[in-house]
């Protein structure tokens, strides 16, 4: 069967290692062109408890596995993405709009992600603790050890549609838990392709189990006593509301972000232009750590702007996501795309000036550049979520780090300098959750530590690291015969 002919079926819940057909579905449609590319089984209450129940039985029989079989299934996993990687980008760039060689990198970062999870999997997770260094500690000997909390509630967002299901599903397996994972529902195909992937790789029925539905209808597992921890990617307002109704479950939020980078007079800044128009501009800026704001020092605004302009609008290609030549591709929706218009007319009739891009062309948003923008507009405090970056002058250092933290948002910030004291001051300085050094913060590896403060989340991602919050800590206090 063609590849195009596959992804015309309708894909069924996947629970307990089976495919279950549903009553009710949901179309998929390619972004680009609007037309139809699959659809989905939409579960009801019936569905998600009985995924929940298969999740329980499941993790009463997994909670014990040694490291070295979570390993294997790990790499498993890993070596049948890479088989079918080709399947898996063109299908992320089909369903999600993103450029195909961004999609192919994708791919490649979940490969990199399971395989980064088979390795920690095998860790020793046991730690020693030397309780006499304190006097009431005599003749005892502990331990602490991390063990697997249960049921976790994955939901995954648009913009990552495999990544960001593995940035979940890894750690889930490399630490005994089980997972409801429910992807969004622009884009819940590739989701269902990796599951074909873990039925092949052996995981065992009732560990990851996926399905789609409408929020009304999964609203009641927030509060449902049986899911011990919520892991949720998508929007600060949909986030934070989770969070105030999920009692006492154990919750990581990775939410949106404005993005700045700092590019002081001393850095060579010219060949950062590169990096920091593809930070701005890639996947049509869908990405929570994707540049929003360069602030220049103002020695250097004219000439900056002058060579960003031209770089952008002779190298940053727009159009169809399936050619490779492309960089930005259409908007996730029209309505994405209306709202982003709005924002920006709204700030030009304030008194911005718009450089270049600004108006759509059918599902896209060519590369847009602003400046003159006030702070008060929504396409300046508020994430953008589009390919449109801001320029602001600066006169002094502290004043770029200053403007840094007004926002709202401290997901990553970038920072071009050579001195290393304005390296350190920053670091010590920014409230973020990652600052980046003569680096965009689009930049992301996947075993660093990434979250954000303030309204860009709670807790952190990155294999090892998630892989902590997925677990609880638990300590062995043994009293010793006086010798």
């Amino acid at each position: 069967m063609g590849l195009i002919t596959a992804l015309m079926m309708t894909r069924s819940l996947l629970i307990h290692g089976t495919w279950i057909p549903t009553t009710e579905s949901h179309p998929i449609h390619r972004p680009y062109d609007g037309t139809l590319l699959g659809a989905v089984a939409l579960a009801t209450h019936e569905d998600l408890d009985r995924a929940l129940d298969s999740c329980q039985s499941a993790f009463e029989q997994l909670k014990s596995t040694p490291g070295f079989e979570r390993a294997q299934r790990l790499l498993a996993i890993a070596s049948g993405i890479e088989k079918r990687k080709k399947e898996f980008a063109q299908l992320i760039a089909e369903e999600s709009g993103k450029p195909l060689f961004l999609a192919l990198a994708e791919v490649t970062r979940a490969i990199d992600t399971f395989t980064a999870a088979s390795e920690a999997a095998r860790e020793d997770q046991v730690e020693g603790l030397c309780l006499d260094a304190f006097a009431p500690g005599k003749n005892h000997f502990g331990i602490s050890r991390r063990f697997p909390l249960g049921i976790i509630y994955g939901i995954t967002p648009f913009n990552f549609p495999l990544n960001l299901v593995a940035h979940k599903v890894a750690p889930c397996i490399a630490t005994n838990n089980v997972m409801l994972l429910k992807p969004a529902l622009k884009t819940p195909l590739t989701a269902y392709l990796l599951g074909e992937i873990l039925i092949e790789a052996g995981l065992p029925a009732g560990q990851i189990n996926i399905v789609t539905c409408t929020h009304a209808v999964a609203d009641y597992l927030i509060e449902d006593p049986r899911i011990k921890k919520i892991s949720f990617t998508g929007s600060p307002a949909i986030g934070w509301k989770i969070k105030s109704r999920c009692g006492t479950k154990r919750i990581t939020l990775e939410l949106g972000g404005n993005a700045a980078v700092v590019v002081h007079s001393d850095s060579d800044w010219k060949k950062a232009i590169p990096a920091i128009a593809t930070g701005a501009f890639s996947n049509a800026g869908q990405s929570c750590i994707s540049v929003q704001r360069i602030l220049l020092q103002q020695s250097i605004l004219s000439a900056f702007e002058k060579e960003f302009l031209s770089y952008t609008q002779e190298k940053i290609k727009y159009g169809n996501p399936l050619d490779l030549q492309v960089l930005v591709g259409p908007m996730i929706d029209l309505l994405a795309l209306q709202k982003t218009v709005e924002w920006i007319d709204e700030a030009i009739l304030h008194g911005a000036t718009l450089l270049c891009g600004g108006k759509s062309e059918g599902t896209i948003l060519p590369p847009t550049v602003l400046t003159n923008v006030r702070h008060s507009d929504k396409i300046y405090c508020e994430e953008a979520f589009a390919p449109v970056v801001l320029l602001e002058p600066y006169e002094t250092y502290e004043q770029a780090l200053a403007l840094v933290n007004e926002s709202d948002y401290g997901l990553q910030a970038g920072i071009y300098t050579q001195d290393i004291g304005r390296i350190w001051k920053a670091f010590e300085t920014l409230e973020v959750g990652g600052v980046l050094i003569n680096q965009v913060p689009t930049f992301r590896t996947e075993n660093m530590p990434y979250g954000g403060t303030k309204l860009s989340g709670f807790g952190r991602e990155g294999i090892r690291y998630a892989m902590e919050e997925m677990t609880e800590l638990k300590s062995l206090i043994l009293q010793l015969p006086n010798t």
